[in-house]
């Protein structure tokens, strides 16, 4: 009795193991998208709005999920010189927040090295460099979402398949 209860154990953790990582190729993609929602929210508020920088990055991060809605929330606070890193440039708030949450996500590096350049270049020029820059970023992420739906495609199913049949391999060689 003892003995089916830890193949069962076994079987279902790496079920699970192979779902989780099928669930990150499917996250990769979505988040992809809510981070490209969250520059062209970005766009339209430079252009048309013309509202100040912090003040943008905290309308964005309401309307995000999450974990980008915090890292977003994170760029608007330091900025806005509420916190203890006040006199910070852009760049350096926006690299800092970038690097504290990015792990949250399951975005890869391709994206983090577009969005880091895009900090950059935020707040340091004109109005009309920093849309060129945002419009750069979003035309790189889509290149990316497009790369991650393929990945999504070839490999969630098969993440699936590897945990249950790697805790099954587990199993037979136990017995």
């Amino acid at each position: 009795m003892l003995k089916f209860a830890g193949i069962l154990l076994i079987l279902f953790a790496g079920t699970m193991i192979g779902f989780l990582q099928a669930s990150r190729y499917a996250a990769r993609p979505r988040q992809i998208r809510e981070l490209l929602h969250a520059l062209q929210r970005l766009e339209t508020e430079i252009s048309y709005g013309q509202t100040h920088l912090p003040e943008a990055l905290r309308r964005i991060s309401e309307l995000v999920p999450r974990p980008l809605s915090s890292m977003f929330s994170s760029i608007s606070y330091s900025l806005s010189g509420n916190s203890a890193g006040s006199g910070e440039t852009v760049r350096e708030c926006w690299e800092r927040a970038i690097n504290v949450h990015w792990p949250a996500t399951a975005m890869k590096k391709a994206e983090k090295e577009a969005v880091l350049r895009l900090g950059s270049t935020l707040g340091g020029s004109g109005r009309e460099d920093q849309l060129k820059h945002i419009r750069l970023t979003m035309i790189q992420l889509q290149a990316e979402e497009s790369s991650a739906r393929e990945d999504q495609h070839r490999y969630e199913k098969l993440s699936r398949s590897l945990g249950m049949l790697g805790a099954a391999l587990v199993v037979i060689l136990m017995i």
